[in-house]
């Protein structure tokens, strides 16, 4: 269940103040009281109607939860997926979005959607229509980066299992001055036996539901899955995975503003981004690590890596050699959507940042390594 109460974003170039839901609406009352009680219900007064709000939502959405599984849970249980789901890797503001909502215009495809990630308790029963009851609580451009927003587009499934209590670096969002939050569940492999289970099997209940929904092959975007390889191929051996790759000055500045966004949108505080910038030096380097270790796992022909840049020089080039790489099928089936919605979105301009000669240099000390490994020295 979501309602409008969040902070107002302006959307770029255009003059009036959209309303944008907060994220932990979706929360059955356990997960949300679980989020609270661990951060100590440190909420700052400015935003204390907020949490009241929530709250009671979160009464609601475990009502709806408890009648979707009486309705639902036995068919999504025994739910199986064909098909393992192809994951889209890359650090946050690599271009991961726009890569997956190229790759989900296949029709033999499907995707998680924003109604779905933000009300994952109980979208079986309500996505067919609480959706065009709340049309008017979703902004029409995303605040980090201007691409379109609507329930109906693809969306993280990372914010599904963070609303449903399980354990997520997201959290951090919600209380963004406090140290970082769920750290170990960036690549889950500090967690005990126990945890680990746990988030598998979180997991697998959200998918085996999108799954019910739609059976396609599903197509799955979330920076944290980049350092999950490894417990990824456990669940599905025969998992796909196209990881994108952008100039690290930019992913640098790109992510320095995400953070603040979503700290300000979405958070119960006011955030102040104290040690932002080393959590996000860290946070990269610890990912590309990750990511080197499980890359290593993948058999041959379920990996393929892109560069942002060739993607936007040349989109169906490059998908036609990602569909070859990563046996997809027929790319001439997607070719015309494809072509369709490049022609449709040929105006977009994406934000340009800008770093200090200090902090381009303190970049270049921190992450040259992989700057180098994937050619952006000059």
């Amino acid at each position: 269940m979501l309602l409008p109460f969040s902070p107002t974003i302006e959307a770029p170039g255009n003059p009036k103040r959209e309303w944008a839901p907060r994220i932990w609406m979706g929360c059955d009352a356990a997960a949300w009281w679980q989020l609270l009680s661990a951060n100590q219900f440190a909420v700052d007064w400015t935003h204390a109607y907020i949490a009241l709000f929530d709250t009671a939502v979160s009464v609601i959405n475990s009502a709806l939860w408890i009648l979707s599984e009486l309705v639902h849970g036995s068919r999504a249980a025994r739910t199986e997926m064909v098909q393992a789901p192809l994951f889209i890797l890359g650090h946050w503001r690599t271009g991961t979005t726009l890569l997956h909502e190229l790759l989900v215009l296949d029709p033999r495809h499907s995707y998680p959607t924003t109604y779905q990630c933000l009300a994952p308790s109980h979208f079986l029963l309500t996505d067919g229509w609480m959706p065009r009851l709340l049309f008017f609580l979703m902004p029409r451009r995303r605040p980090m980066d201007n691409m379109a927003a609507g329930w109906e587009r693809p969306q993280e499934d990372e914010f599904a299992l963070c609303i449903l209590g399980a354990g997520s670096p997201y959290r951090t969002i919600a209380f963004p001055n406090h140290p970082p939050q769920g750290q170990e569940y960036l690549d889950l492999e500090a967690l005990s036996p126990a945890k680990r289970t746990r988030w598998k099997k979180t997991f697998l209940w959200f998918l085996r539901r999108l799954t019910l929904r739609d059976p396609r092959r599903l197509v799955l975007k979330s920076p944290t899955h980049t350092a999950r390889i490894k417990t990824l191929l456990e669940l599905f051996p025969d998992a796909r995975f196209a990881h994108i790759v952008r100039d690290p000055y930019v992913v640098f500045a790109s992510t320095m503003k995400l953070w603040k966004t979503l700290y300000e949108t979405h958070g119960l505080q006011r955030p102040r981004c104290e040690g932002l910038e080393e959590h996000v030096f860290s946070t990269f380097l610890r990912l590309e690590a990750k990511l080197e270790e499980g890359r290593r796992l993948v058999p041959p022909g379920q990996f393929y890596q892109l560069r942002y840049e060739d993607l936007i020089r040349d989109p169906v080039g490059q998908l036609r050699q990602l569909y070859a790489a990563l046996h997809l099928g027929d790319f001439e089936v997607v070719r015309g959507r494809l072509e369709k919605y490049l022609a449709e979105n040929a105006g977009y301009e994406p934000n340009r940042h800008e770093l200090t000669p200090e902090l381009r240099a303190k970049v270049r000390q921190r992450w040259g390594d992989v700057i180098r490994r994937y050619g952006y020295e000059g």
